[in-house]
């Protein structure tokens, strides 16, 4: 954490201890939504370095192997958490934390949840096709159409479900989501964007 120079030692130590507890409630949070506790403290170091670093930095300051720095970096990457930067007169690669906690949770469910609504969504499809195959080679046999309709209309409902929380994933991903749930005012009166 690089902004610190120049205070006393009681100073620094007692923000640390404030930067440190507000860090591990962010990794006690992100845990939460199932991101390890570590890459949750992570992106909260990252988050009060106020600057791009480099994974041997990150390492350095955090106490863990490089390799579990490079998974968690990635991890965080892939989740628009943070981001690779150039930096003037370095061949490392730098990352700089995305402050923006509105579009991060965005980007996380939208991210997960997409995933999960296609996966589920082709399983389902899968079992109409099955369905309607099955309706087909039994059209004769009353109880097993009646079985067949009901699951049938159970996994339409569930089709409809997910296609609603698509038309909610869009309204992340557009931020229209903020036109019916405001981002908060700071108190110096700034809207946060």
């Amino acid at each position: 954490m690089n902004d610190l120079n120049g205070f006393t030692a009681e100073q620094i130590q007692r923000i640390q201890k404030n930067r440190e507890r507000v860090i591990d409630s962010i990794g006690k949070n992100m845990d939460l939504y199932g991101i390890t506790l570590s890459i949750g403290h992570l992106y909260g170091y990252m988050y009060f370095n106020n600057g791009p670093v480099t994974l041997d930095e990150l390492s350095q300051s955090m106490g863990m192997s490089k390799t579990s720095m490079s998974t968690g970096v990635r991890t965080l990457m892939d989740l628009k958490m943070i981001d690779k930067v150039w930096g003037k007169g370095t061949r490392k690669d730098l990352y700089e934390v995305e402050p923006d906690w509105y579009q991060n949770f965005s980007d996380y469910f939208s991210i997960k949840w997409r995933k999960a609504i296609e996966g589920n969504m082709n399983v389902l499809n899968k079992s109409l096709r099955e369905i309607e195959e099955m309706k087909k080679e039994n059209e004769a046999n009353e109880p097993l159409l009646g079985v067949l309709q009901e699951d049938e209309l159970k996994i339409t409902q569930a089709l409809d479900y997910y296609k609603w929380l698509i038309r909610l994933i869009e309204t992340l991903e557009t931020g229209r989501i903020f036109d019916f749930i405001p981002k908060e005012q700071r108190s110096d009166g700034v809207k946060e964007e």
